[in-house]
């Protein structure tokens, strides 16, 4: 068990936990554009059921604003997750780096081999799980301030 086996340990690490977050990323993105869809059509429902016959145009402005509300939403929320993940890509990729870095030198000065794959295994799990909390609290916030711009606007629009 050399430099080379560490380092492999190292790299089939990252890779697995790299999958795991981009697969959780994928998740959360779903989950936000199923909630923000769920929410615009219980509100248009909830409008076009309460608006009489009167109010067919603020019926079909309510309709257009929230369609355009949702559009900008997604592509906000796209954007954000996208961000995260580079940064999150970036992260990972320093930490890595350290990682390796020091486990080379450790394993140079002194020969515990097995205790330093297992401590930089544990830092790099810990590090990208709390990377991966990270993105999904960030998609969350997104997701409370989505559903609360979604709802004023159809308030406001219906009021007036």
């Amino acid at each position: 068990m050399g430099v080379g086996f560490s380092l492999i340990v190292v790299v089939e690490l990252v890779v697995v936990v790299e999958l795991v977050v981009v697969v959780v990323v994928v998740v959360v993105v779903v989950v936000v554009v199923v909630v923000v869809v769920v929410v615009v059509v219980v509100v248009v429902v909830i409008v076009v059921v309460t608006v009489t016959v009167v109010k067919v145009v603020v019926v079909v402005i309510v309709v257009v604003v929230v369609v355009v509300v949702v559009v900008v939403v997604v592509v906000v929320v796209v954007g954000v997750v996208v961000v995260v993940k580079v940064l999150v890509e970036v992260a990972v990729v320093v930490v890595v780096v350290v990682l390796v870095v020091v486990v080379v030198v450790v394993e140079v000065l002194v020969e515990v081999k097995v205790v330093v794959v297992v401590v930089v295994a544990v830092v790099v799990i810990v590090v990208v799980v709390l990377v991966v909390v990270v993105e999904v609290v960030v998609v969350v916030i997104v997701v409370v301030v989505v559903v609360v711009v979604v709802v004023v606007v159809v308030v406001v629009v219906v009021v007036e």
